[in-house]
Parts: structure tokens; sequence; C-alpha cells
């Protein structure tokens, strides 16, 4: 049997699985493509020196970045794509550039660069999960990689400055917004009925947009206004993140019924098994009555059933 595939990353809050855009792709593209991730959530017991996450470590390999993880998956037969024609792979390829360029300087400004946001929401948040001392050097270091990499992708000359490039990141961001709210328009997902790479990278970079809730909402609030982005997000997370009645996730209810299932067909085989055993012993008067075997799970397989309905 193939070792699992282990996905390191940050938490959720604000009702998603991850604050953290990177994060959120990788997660949303493993559930678009059924790849089985054994997700390891970054907390205050993290070890880590790094915020390169999400990681995704194999049996052979340990890669991180999005792009390099979803070729990963695809490698191991988890593709979304499979079906897209060439056109379609083509603005894929397309529209997540233009993610990167236009939208992702916003998020990171946003969440990072943004004083308010960062000292009230991000910074508690990220330290609050990584153990002292690095909870009070590695959110400082990640917003200066968060200022470098706008720097580095708006800070063309004569825009040397965050300041300077700060109107002009939040107008590239809203036009991105318009663009993808006047693709996906009236459908479900960008590409039709069923999501893909694509879907991912939009849900991974709005929905910590869309659900945190900062003092400061520059476009947070442009992307309010735009209806269909906002339902886009609240669906995925709806079909694909939601916990059922109770809590449970959709998958793990799907566990949770399979497993009472097996135990319901167990149950009705040895009650038919005590039913025939006390049909032989009515026609046979000449034993003795004797106690009828009660249905009883071996400490094993109590604990395994047990382990199974309680797992999310």
């Amino acid at each position: 049997m193939a070792a699992p595939m282990e996905l390191s990353c940050w938490g959720g809050g604000w009702g998603l699985p991850s604050v953290h855009s990177e994060s959120l792709v990788v997660l949303a593209y493993a559930k678009f493509s059924g790849a089985p991730l054994k997700v390891n959530i970054i907390d205050n017991t993290w070890r880590g020196s790094r915020g390169d996450v999400p990681i995704l470590t194999t049996e052979d390999s340990i890669v991180s970045k999005p792009a390099k993880i979803l070729n990963v998956l695809r490698k191991q037969k988890y593709n979304v794509d499979c079906e897209l024609s060439a056109k379609q792979g083509a603005d894929t390829l397309a529209y997540i550039a233009l993610l990167e360029e236009k939208l992702l300087p916003a998020v990171l400004h946003t969440f990072w660069v943004e004083n308010e946001n960062y000292f009230t929401v991000t910074k508690p948040w990220f330290a609050s999960r990584i153990p002292f001392p690095l909870s009070l050097i590695l959110p400082g270091r990640m917003s200066r990689g968060a200022l470098n990499r706008i720097l580095l992708t708006r800070g063309e000359p004569p825009l040397y400055h965050v300041q300077e490039v700060e109107a002009q990141i939040y107008r590239d961001a809203r036009e991105c917004l318009n663009l993808l709210s006047n693709r996906l328009g009236t459908s479900q997902f960008f590409f039709g009925d069923t999501p893909s790479t694509l879907d991912a990278y939009v849900f991974g970079f709005l929905a910590p947009l869309y659900k945190v809730s900062f003092p400061k909402v520059h476009l947070q609030k442009h992307l309010k206004q735009l209806c269909n982005l906002c339902r886009f997000c609240d669906d995925i997370l709806d079909s694909y993140f939601r916990p059922g009645p109770g809590g449970v996730s959709p998958a793990g209810q799907e566990m949770v019924d399979a497993n009472l299932q097996k135990l319901t067909q167990l149950v009705n085989k040895e009650s038919n098994l005590i039913e025939k055993m006390d049909g032989n012993l009515r026609q046979s008067p000449q034993l003795l009555p004797r106690k009828l075997p009660t249905l009883k799970l071996t400490p094993a397989e109590e604990e395994s059933n047990s382990l199974q309905l309680l797992s999310p």
C-alpha cells in the first residue's frame, strides 16, 4: 500500500478551512479531485522555522508552492482538468497569471501590510499558532516577505514604495474582480458544472478576502458587491467543507453512514442466526433451555467502530 500523502498547511477561522490563500488553493483542489491527503494543521506545536507552507510530503518527495503540489497530485492521477479543452486549459493559465499579477498583491497588502489589519487580525492569528519564541519573529518575517513580493511585482520605477503603489494595487485588484465576475456569470464554476484548477485558485484567493473580518475593508467591500463571486465561495464551502449535522463534515458523515450500514447488516445477520437457532431448539424438546447468544462485538471491533464513528 502506498504511503499517504501529507499536507502541512495553516488552519482555519471565520468558517474557512484555512485563512491562508495558498493553503486554501491546495485544500480546494484536493477536495475537487478526491486526492486522499492527510492534512496536518500547523498549530502551536509546530517546530518549523519558516512560513513556506503549504508543504506536500509524499513517499519520495517534499514539495511546496501550490503549482508544484498540484502537479504532483496530477501525476498521481488526481486531475480535475482532464476534460477541459485546449482553449480552456490556456484560459486557466491566463487567469491564474492574472490572479497572481493583479489580485495577489492586494490580498497580501490587506493581510500583511495594512497596519490596522496586520496588528489587530493577521499578526495575532498567526502568532497564536506558532510556538514561542518564533511567534515573536515569524509573523514579522512573513509581513516583510509579503511587502517584498508586492514591490517585486508592482514596484517598477518610478513607484518604489508601497505607499506609492497602494492606489494602483487596489485599482488593479478591483479590475481583476470585475473580470472574474463577468467571466463566471451565472455559472456554478468557471468551466461549467464541475470545478477545475482555476476554481481552486479563485476560491483560495477570494475566500479569505471575503470571510475574514478586517477593520480596513478596502477590497472586501468591492468583493461583497459582486454577488456571483460571493455565491461561488459560499457554494464551495457548503459543498466541500461545511460540517454536516452534529459538526460532522460531509465526508465524515458518509463514513459514519457506511459504518452504520455495516453494523446494521451484521445485526441482521446475527438476528437471522438467532431465529434459526431458536427454531431448532423449539423442534428439540429433549434439550434443556439454553440462553440465546447476544450480539457482541470483540474489543477490537468495538474500538474500530468507535474510532470510525467519531472520526471527522
